[in-house]
């Protein structure tokens, strides 16, 4: 009978290793077919526009990669109650408040604020504030405008609207963003944040990132707080809270993928890689600005300085590291 213990207890020995072998051996399997099964699920669920067109005069390709990101403000898809709610008014037209490069490679990443005020060619058109080209031509004219002021050539396009931001700041439970000295108060945007870090939702979260009424700095401030929001929101995003449960992680994606628009040849690998990238950076800017002057027909306008302008370009174009004007 000792014996027989003593053989049944080694058999069980030897079974143990091999069961937890084929323990993990499942659980792997299971990994990797739940990953694949929300790879094709999120790659369908993709919008796509004609974001760059077939000239002949686009730049050549550069080193790196490099992403136009955009932020829609058409009020299309709003309800009443909804433009009350986002205090984003009754305006008609189609028009993007936020135009961002997304650069990386052998340097960055990096994240570049190009004003929505810009004064360049806006081809076919001649001078305008750069968001201009988005209203009269969508996407394909602003990624051309674009690529034509700063010489680079753009490898993918996204673009989110008003709700989308809302609906994705609320899907990973809020953000947490630091107001500076002096708070922000915006009667406009709706924003009403003393100084200090605080939890904002999503609505509260738009309307800190679209103040520019009540700040000195006018849409260069707000470019930098489009900024803040962004990184908060890849930081949340891609932690352990909202990536590891899948109660958290496919609300998240399917709220950002409905949010999202992007150009055809952009899949969720490259989405994927944009987020990773966007939680890293290693620095930001905005192109270097001149003037600020009026222009007869157009408004007030932002004109970028042409030498540091040229620097920060031929950077990004070349992948070498950006200058140090202005990184905040």
């Amino acid at each position: 009978m000792a014996g027989t213990r003593r053989r049944t207890g080694t058999a069980r020995r030897r079974r143990w290793p091999r069961r937890v072998l084929l323990t993990l051996l499942l659980v792997l399997v299971l990994l990797v077919g739940y990953g694949t099964g929300l790879y094709f699920w999120a790659d369908q669920r993709l919008r796509t526009t004609d974001a760059f067109g077939a000239e002949s005069d686009r730049p050549t390709d550069g080193k790196g990669t490099d992403w136009l990101i955009v932020g829609s403000d058409s009020r299309a898809d709003l309800t009443p109650e909804q433009r009350k709610e986002l205090h984003v008014g009754n305006d008609g037209g189609l028009n993007t408040d936020t135009i961002m490069i997304l650069h990386y490679g052998d340097n960055g990443p990096y994240l570049i604020s190009i004003p929505r005020d810009s004064y360049v060619p806006v081809p076919g058109h001649g001078h305008n504030k750069i968001n201009a080209a988005y209203s009269m031509g969508g996407a394909k004219l602003l990624t051309r405008t674009v690529e034509q002021a700063t010489g680079l050539r753009l490898d993918h396009y996204a673009e989110i609207s008003f709700l989308g931001l809302v609906d994705v700041v609320d899907s990973i439970g809020g953000v947490t963003l630091c107001v500076p000295d002096g708070g922000l108060h915006d009667e406009k945007s709706g924003a009403d944040f003393d100084a200090g870090c605080q939890h904002m939702d999503g609505v509260q979260a738009l309307q800190y990132a679209r103040a520019r009424y009540s700040d000195p700095q006018g849409d260069l401030g707000r470019v930098k707080r489009q900024r803040q929001l962004l990184d908060a929101i890849s930081d949340k995003a891609l932690g352990p809270g909202v990536l590891i449960p899948p109660w958290k992680l496919i609300p998240f994606l399917r709220t950002s993928l409905d949010a999202l628009t992007v150009d055809p040849g952009t899949g969720v690998g490259a989405l994927a890689t944009m987020g990773w990238k966007m939680d890293r950076l290693a620095g930001t800017a905005t192109v270097p600005v001149a003037s600020e002057p009026y222009v007869a027909g157009v408004g007030d306008v932002v004109e970028w300085d042409p030498g540091e302008a040229e620097q920060l370009f031929a950077a990004l174009r070349a992948d070498t590291a950006i200058p140090t004007f202005d990184t905040n």
